[in-house]
């Protein structure tokens, strides 16, 4: 239990809060504990609890909602579900679309401003996507591996449109097809070889044969996509 002097000041409940807020121990919905129970655990008052809680509040960290209580983050927007109907109503073909015409300048940007830390994350992903046994995991650390570059790129609202195309990986039906038309194509070396030319080109500070590099990687997946769908119709629009 905390000191008297401790449990009345506010300045004790914000400290300890923030800790909590930082070890995410809050939760896979990110839900806080009631004020009461907070005040319990914290070994402060009720009200240093809600002083600190208030001050969060005003910096972001925390959002409120009437009847549901307090979670950690910022207050969702609705912006997700409405990314949600954009991807339900986009076929694959078109995402790919998309993805050409940003990564190639994503890793462009990348090779110019990566630091070595990123490249050193770079490798380690692409070698973790390599070794991946199952399709879940490829998905998985591949994804991690694209959006290192999207974000060495070291231009947020870029990042925020790359998160918004990569949205689609989190859809089953994709995880799905796109296995499919890896089948066959000996997949995981081919894209171990292309994402080594990638992290390759980045590290060496070359931007047009980064962008080269990526626009080529991309492009492989694109045929493979192409001749799945056109060998067997395999519908490429996602579920509704």
């Amino acid at each position: 239990m905390a000191s008297n002097q401790s449990q009345e000041n506010s300045n004790y409940a914000l400290d300890r809060l923030r800790r909590l807020l930082a070890s995410d121990e809050f939760g896979k919905d990110g839900k806080l504990p009631t004020e009461r129970a907070l005040s319990e655990s914290l070994g402060v008052s009720r009200r240093s609890v809600r002083r600190a809680l208030e001050v969060l509040e005003a910096e972001g960290r925390i959002w409120r909602r009437q009847g549901q209580g307090t979670f950690a983050g910022r207050e969702p927007d609705g912006w997700g579900e409405h990314v949600d109907t954009i991807i339900a109503g986009t076929n694959f073909m078109e995402i790919m679309e998309v993805r050409l015409r940003i990564e190639p300048q994503l890793a462009q940007l990348a090779a110019m401003r990566a630091k070595k830390t990123d490249i050193d994350r770079m490798r380690e992903l692409a070698l973790k996507s390599r070794e991946s046994q199952d399709a879940d995991s490829h998905e998985l650390w591949d994804g991690s591996l694209h959006r290192q570059i999207a974000q060495s790129a070291g231009n947020p609202f870029f990042l925020t449109i790359f998160d918004v195309v990569n949205r689609v990986r989190q859809d089953e039906a994709w995880q799905v097809i796109r296995e499919r038309a890896r089948s066959g194509n000996n997949a995981a070396a081919t894209s171990y070889d292309h994402h080594s030319a990638i992290i390759d080109a980045i590290e060496s500070r070359d931007p047009l044969k980064a962008g080269e590099a990526m626009r080529q990687h991309l492009l492989m997946l694109q045929e493979w996509l192409i001749r799945l769908t056109s060998l067997d119709g395999f519908e490429t629009k996602q579920p509704g």
